[in-house]
């Protein structure tokens, strides 16, 4: 079952950084079935490469990865691109205090499909919170 997206959210450009393909295609699938138009990048070197040439309109960056954490890559995107939110998602319970401040919101993968949507949707109206699910 899918959630109604608001019109005004279809055809935005996420990206999504995640090391794990799998994780990187349901969410790609997931999004393009709610209008979404989404690119994904399998590390944060090339989230940033891709973030720098392509109008993002959100990024979905996972926090555990082995090149740059989803820490490390959100400040890289928030000097490239400041007025870019910034989901952060993570299966691990131990996420610092000092990552959950360079996101706009933090979404337990546990409740990504349930909390996502609502999410973008809350950014894009211009609220956010630093964490939507712990």
């Amino acid at each position: 079952m899918h959630l109604p997206v608001d019109l005004k959210l279809q055809s935005r450009l996420v990206l999504c950084i995640d090391d794990n393909q799998d994780v990187l295609e349901c969410e790609k699938a997931f999004l393009e079935d709610s209008g979404f138009t989404v690119l994904t990048a399998p590390g944060g070197n090339k989230g940033l490469e891709l973030a720098s040439i392509h109008p993002v309109d959100v990024v979905i960056v996972d926090y555990v990865m082995p090149e740059m954490n989803g820490e490390e890559v959100a400040l890289a995107i928030r000097r490239l691109r400041p007025q870019v939110p910034i989901i952060m998602l993570s299966g691990a319970v131990d996420v610092s205090e000092q990552a959950l401040r360079s996101v706009d919101i933090f979404i337990a993968k546990d409740r990504l499909a349930s909390q996502l949507l609502p999410a973008i949707g809350q950014l894009q109206d211009g609220s956010s919170t630093r964490e939507a699910a712990s």
